[in-house]
């Protein structure tokens, strides 16, 4: 029978044991070989392919157009070979990331759903791998992006971030002690989908009232749309801009008029950032991060945006006056930031590349060692043919 020092001590070693697993995986980054590796960002209309040195730096980047959600997924499976082939081409490639815009299973291996793809229980990861012959690592796009800003961005230094990407739609990840959490079944980081207006606007999930319907890409144009649909006196500059043609107005083109001082685009942009500030403080009261990385590309709006998250994260946050802030900062990477963190988290697992390119070596090596053996074995001998190598 156990007796309660026999426990504790057990407990103990099993403690000592887990924070050693945990130190190993968040200093793992550090010893990772320091070759380049490509990343692949595959968004809804384009996959950006770049080779990354050791140091986050862009050696080259190309880009396609993203195939068609109608198409098989044995087509974007053509697509990503084709760019890496292309880059190896000119490039010593030794292991391959893929930062998706879908859900990713825990194993880092299955795109479970890609709304922009024809990805339902794709195994991509084994599936590439067999053709391109190199470990290749798959993950949630923004989970890339939230390692690129956390080891090369704006999130360097600090040892509880999260991010959240303004695109379409929002998406988020989480790092904790240099780990990305992906949850039980690898698609935490939803964080667009949270409920912030009971009954409120209908998501594409099927929900409503979702975050991403009040500050994202697709409310801030919606919004946009409907003042000029309904010939609004604060949307005549907008609808001169685009010549009456209301579905030309674009999120890009918000905020190029709320720089040059337009008084609608400015307070859409300040109401966007408003319900991005209530969400954030939403986050704090939950994950409790030392910093909020805010990227994407409404997040070009800069202080348009942020400036206005802030006031509001402040207003909401619970216990505000009594407890510390998170930072809240933009993203420095900017879009290529999922491809350099694909990038940078598939040299984890290039290692595996170095291991199989050693033993390879080394077997020749013994090869040779065996050949030469043999040859100084017959050495003198009167009974060698033409066919022999030495003759």
């Amino acid at each position: 029978m156990s007796t309660y020092r026999d426990l504790t001590q057990r407990g103990s070693a099993r403690g000592t044991v887990l924070r050693t697993i945990g130190t190993r995986e968040r200093r793992s980054h550090l010893s990772a070989p320091r070759v380049p590796t490509v990343g692949i960002d595959i968004g809804g209309t384009k996959v950006m392919a770049g080779v990354v040195d050791a140091d986050g730096v862009i050696l080259e980047k190309i880009k396609t157009e993203t195939p068609d959600k109608s198409k098989s997924a044995k087509v974007v499976e053509d697509t990503i070979v084709e760019l890496v082939l292309d880059l190896s081409d000119r490039h010593d490639v030794h292991a391959v990331g893929i930062g998706a815009a879908g859900w990713v299973d825990a194993e880092r291996a299955t795109v479970l759903f890609a709304p922009h793809l024809a990805w339902r229980n794709e195994p991509l990861r084994d599936a590439l791998e067999s053709r391109l012959a190199v470990p290749v690592m798959v993950d949630n796009d923004a989970n890339t992006a939230a390692w690129a800003e956390w080891r090369f961005g704006a999130g360097r230094g600090e040892d509880h971030l999260v991010m959240i990407t303004l695109g379409t739609g929002i998406g988020g990840a989480i790092l904790e002690d240099g780990r990305v959490k992906r949850g039980k079944f690898g698609v935490a980081g939803e964080f667009g989908h949270m409920q912030v207006v009971p009954g409120g606007h209908r998501c594409p999930c099927g929900n409503r009232g979702c975050w991403e319907q009040y500050s994202s890409g697709n409310a801030l144009v919606r919004e946009a749309r409907e003042l000029a649909a309904a010939d609004s006196p604060v949307a005549y500059n907008i609808i001169e801009r685009v010549k009456g043609n209301v579905p030309e107005i674009t999120g890009p083109l918000i905020t190029e008029l709320a720089r040059e001082g337009d008084a609608m685009c400015v307070e859409l942009l300040q109401d966007i950032g408003q319900w991005l500030g209530v969400g954030i403080a939403n986050l704090a009261a939950a994950l409790d991060p030392s910093c909020f990385v805010i990227g994407g590309g409404v997040s070009a709006a800069d202080d348009l945006l942020i400036g206005p998250a802030r006031d509001a994260f402040r207003r909401h946050l619970t216990g505000r006056g009594y407890r510390p802030e998170a930072r809240i900062a933009k993203a420095q990477l900017g879009p290529e930031a999922g491809m350099v963190g694909a990038a940078d988290m598939a040299r984890l697992v290039a290692r595996r590349f170095r291991r199989a390119n050693r033993r390879r070596l080394e077997r020749h090596e013994r090869y040779e060692r065996y050949a030469q053996a043999l040859r100084g074995g017959t050495e003198g001998r009167p009974s060698r043919t033409p066919q022999d190598p030495q003759s």
